[in-house]
């Protein structure tokens, strides 16, 4: 538990209000490194760059995203925001992912 002292009654608000903003600079960050994740999928698709070693290497990608996620959602204990944005552009990172693994399996096995 973190106990705070301060000079007057609206300190804590303050304090929230510092909280909130940090963590709000970390999903934007975070929001922002999943528009370029779902832009390369795009492009991969685009190019029909359909291998296993580009699904593996953007696997690794989203589950760097995973951790991120939940190591900046750790840190979110008044629930900002901004994190349930990132849950949804999570989502859809995965959904970008499936579909692309689709692809490359399909180019796989024909």
């Amino acid at each position: 538990m973190l106990l705070t002292t301060g000079s007057g009654d609206d300190d804590a608000p303050k304090l929230r209000s510092l909280f909130d903003a940090a963590r709000g600079d970390e999903w934007a960050e975070f929001l922002a490194d999943c528009v370029k994740f779902t832009d390369e999928i795009a492009r991969e698709i685009a190019k029909k760059k359909f291998t296993l070693a580009e699904l593996e290497e953007e696997e690794q990608s989203l589950e760097r995203l995973r951790r991120w996620s939940r190591s900046i959602r750790s840190r979110d204990v008044f629930g900002s925001a901004g994190a349930t944005r990132a849950e949804d552009e999570l989502a859809r990172c995965t959904a970008a992912l499936d579909d692309f693994a689709g692809h490359v399996y399909r180019e796989v096995h024909s």
